[in-house]
C-alpha cells in the first residue's frame, strides 16, 4: 500500500494511493515548460544497480510509479549505456496508459529519444526494429559518418553538440520537435551531464530498502558539478521503499485528494 507523507494528505495517511491520485501528485507544473525530469532507484547506500541492472533494486510498488510516471512524458529520453543494459525494445506502455492518454488528447505513445555521442548503437536491434513510434537519436558532430547514415535509415539523427551531446542543444531539439515533458530513466552519466547544465527540473528517486555493497555505480556519474538546491515535493512509502520527487523551488504539486 503506497502512503503519502509529503505533501500532507487531506485524509488519513494510512489511505492507499490510487493510480489517478499517484498521476496528480507527480504532475508536471504547467506553467514550467520545457521540464525535465530523471528517475532513478537506488539502494540504502547510494547504488544505481545490482548485477549490472537497476530494475533487482525495485519494488512492484516502484515499477508501478515508474509506468505511471511515463504517461506524462512528451518524450522519453534515454542514454545508450541505459539502451544496451537494460533493452528498451518494443511498446514502453501497456494498453491502459496508452487509453489514459488518449483520452486526454495525447498521442498514444510518447516520443523516444536516446542520447550517444559516439553513436554506438545497432540499428538492427530490437530497440529500434521493435520501436512503437518514430526514435529520435541525439549525438555529437564528431561521430563517426558511416554510423550516422546506418542510424539514420532508422531513426533521425540529430546533431546536439560539437565533441558530445550538450543538454541544452538536446532539449532545443526535443522541444522544438514538440516534445515540451522530457522524462528521462538514465543513465547516470546522462544524469550528470544535465546536472552540470543546471537542466533538471525533477528528481523521482525510489529508494529501496537494501544494502548492495561497494562497487555499485551511483545515479550519477561524472565529474563534480555545483551544489543545486532542490524542493522535496513527494513523499511515498510502501514496505519500506520511499518514493521521491526533488523539484526546482516552486514547482511542487498540490495534495492529492480522494
Amino acid at each position: 500500500m503506497v502512503r503519502q507523507l509529503i505533501p500532507t494528505p487531506p485524509e488519513a495517511t494510512g489511505t492507499a494511493l490510487t493510480d489517478g491520485q499517484l498521476l496528480e501528485l507527480y504532475r508536471p507544473e504547467p506553467g514550467r515548460l520545457p521540464f525535465v525530469r530523471f528517475n532513478f532507484v537506488s539502494s540504502a547506500d547510494g547504488a544505481a544497480t545490482w548485477d549490472g541492472k537497476s530494475g533487482s533494486l525495485g519494488n512492484d510498488a516502484d515499477r508501478r510509479i515508474f509506468a505511471l510516471l511515463r504517461r506524462h512524458a512528451d518524450v522519453i529520453l534515454i542514454g545508450a549505456g541505459t539502451i544496451r543494459a537494460e533493452g528498451y525494445a518494443g511498446e514502453l506502455l501497456d494498453a491502459p496508459a496508452q487509453a489514459w492518454r488518449r483520452e486526454r488528447g495525447l498521442p498514444a505513445h510518447p516520443g523516444i529519444a536516446v542520447v550517444s555521442g559516439s553513436l554506438d548503437l545497432d540499428p538492427g536491434s530490437p530497440f529500434f526494429t521493435e520501436a512503437p513510434t518514430p526514435i529520435v537519436v541525439l549525438t555529437a558532430g564528431s561521430a563517426d559518418p558511416s554510423r550516422r547514415a546506418a542510424l539514420g535509415r532508422v531513426a533521425e539523427v540529430v546533431t546536439a553538440g560539437a565533441d558530445g551531446v550538450e543538454p541544452g542543444r538536446a532539449v532545443q531539439a526535443l522541444t522544438g520537435r514538440g516534445h515540451r515533458i522530457v522524462h528521462s530513466e538514465g543513465g547516470p552519466s546522462l544524469f550528470a551531464s544535465f546536472q552540470h547544465a543546471d537542466a533538471v527540473d525533477s528528481l523521482c528517486l525510489t529508494t529501496s530498502p537494501v544494502l548492495a555493497g561497494g562497487g555499485q555505480r551511483r545515479i550519477s556519474t561524472g565529474s563534480a558539478a555545483e551544489l543545486r538546491r532542490l524542493e522535496l515535493a513527494v513523499l511515498l512509502e510502501e514496505d519500506g521503499a520511499l518514493f521521491a520527487e526533488y523539484r526546482r523551488s516552486g514547482t511542487g504539486p498540490t495534495p492529492a485528494s480522494g
